[in-house]
């Protein structure tokens, strides 16, 4: 890395853009995607209107910082669990560490997992983000044994792989099976099965539609996972 890369300009600029990102989130948390504006995170900082456009070339610039920032402290959360406990086990805890990011981060979690926004185009480099973050999950189920009911899918995702060397690739990464279709199809029909089962109960909690009801939410999401894994035949 160059001087001029290390020195005190780009250390400045860096400050200044994490100090316009936790404005943005700020704005976030208070409002939703809707309220995050550069104009008034300009006036926060007390920065003129043009200055911001130095750091970020217009507003899906800044959320395409904040969305690749969520995705990789959710991915982190994720790859925390120690990868030697039984998958069962390993399964429950990861599910619970993205309940839990969820739960604390609710406005970033929404941004990641919300309604999309209209109009806006993420970055290419947004779907590897999101792909690491779910890729601590493909491990579990490479081994699995899956049930009749999930083997269709099971399937499909294996020719998937077959047919995107980056798909192939993100397998490869995580559980060493892209050599073995079936292996890989396993890993990915459990991957996307276990985002599908954290995604409805765990966005319906973060957006408040569990409120007032008679239970826990990280009841529901353990039981979710319970009959994931008996589907896939998990120890």
């Amino acid at each position: 890395m160059s001087p001029t890369q290390t020195g005190p300009r780009a250390r400045y600029r860096e400050h200044t853009k994490e100090e316009i990102k936790q404005i943005a989130l700020a704005q976030l948390a208070e409002g939703g995607i809707g309220s995050v504006a550069l104009t008034r995170v300009a006036k926060s900082l007390g920065m003129s209107g043009p200055a911001m456009y130095r750091y970020f070339t217009n507003r899906d610039d800044l959320l395409s910082a904040l969305i690749s920032d969520a995705y990789d402290d959710l991915g982190a959360a994720t790859a925390d669990v120690p990868a030697d406990l039984p998958p069962r086990e390993r399964l429950h805890r990861m599910s619970a560490a993205y309940r839990a990011w969820a739960r604390e981060e609710p406005h970033r979690y929404l941004l990641i997992a919300g309604d999309p926004l209209p109009g806006y185009q993420a970055p290419a480099d947004t779907l590897l983000r999101a792909r690491a973050a779910l890729g601590p999950f493909l491990a579990v189920f490479a081994s699995s044994r899956p049930s009749e009911h999930v083997l269709p899918l099971a399937r499909q995702t294996a020719a998937w792989a077959l047919r995107d060397p980056a798909v192939s690739e993100w397998v490869r990464g995580y559980t060493g099976a892209s050599e073995d279709p079936e292996a890989a199809g396993r890993a990915l029909a459990g991957g996307i099965l276990s985002w599908a089962r954290m995604h409805g109960p765990v966005n319906l909690e973060v957006s408040g539609h569990f409120e007032g009801m008679g239970f826990d939410p990280g009841a529901l999401l353990h039981g979710e996972f319970e009959a994931l894994a008996d589907q896939f035949g998990l120890p």
